[in-house]
């Protein structure tokens, strides 16, 4: 006769309920429904995903647009840096307007004084009757007058001119009654001007009131 197992003692490989305890579902049983679900939850979260980052996507026109915006409405900052620049651009030029004259006056005058020794030598030609209108030398003389004058170059230092010492330079003191002030009595050499630019100062007699 078989022997009663009693139903409330567990047995060894199986479980409270009767059911074989080796971690195999019964059969028949119905598969596990969570795992497509989840599948399904992540997918649709990556599509919402890439569809949001293709919506807030900037294009090649956003940009440009957004570019045309800040020209015609310029902020008070963008203002304040185009008006530094300009203001930097406007010094610059006339800084380089100023240093380039400089310059040109620099190389005018370096050629200049190379031609006036033969200024001076046609100068005492002249003084002493040598200078015969209508010569050749005479013409010579009178094109490289016109042509140092059209480089700017101006002379002075005549006789009867007021003493000016910011000009002439006195090689000589000669008392006079015929004059009032200090008055250039004879010009030894003549000056010469560039431009506002004192190249020679002359050299000349000084008549000075005589004291009788």
């Amino acid at each position: 006769m078989a022997d009663k197992k009693d139903p409330d003692k567990k047995y060894e490989g199986e479980s409270a309920a009767g059911v074989p305890d080796d971690g195999t579902a019964a059969a028949g049983a119905a598969p596990d429904e969570t795992e497509p679900d989840a599948e399904s939850a992540v997918d649709g979260a990556a599509a919402a995903s890439a569809d949001g980052i293709e919506e807030d996507e900037l294009t090649v026109q956003d940009i440009l647009d957004a570019a045309e915006r800040e020209v015609a409405e310029p902020t008070s900052e963008h203002l304040a840096d185009l008006k530094r620049v300009t203001a930097e651009y406007a010094n610059y030029r006339r800084r380089t307007e100023a240093n380039r004259a400089i310059e040109k006056e620099r190389v005018t005058g370096d050629i200049v004084k190379v031609l006036i020794p033969v200024l001076d030598d046609i100068y005492r030609a002249e003084k002493h009757g040598d200078l015969v209108p209508d010569s050749a030398f005479a013409t010579i003389a009178a094109k490289l007058r016109s042509s140092v004058e059209r480089l700017g170059l101006t002379s002075f230092g005549t006789v009867g001119d007021p003493f000016d010492p910011t000009m002439h330079e006195a090689i000589f003191q000669q008392p006079s009654a015929a004059v009032d002030t200090e008055t250039v009595g004879d010009v030894a050499e003549t000056g010469y001007y560039l431009g506002s630019t004192l190249l020679r100062a002359a050299k000349v007699v000084v008549q000075v009131p005589s004291d009788g």
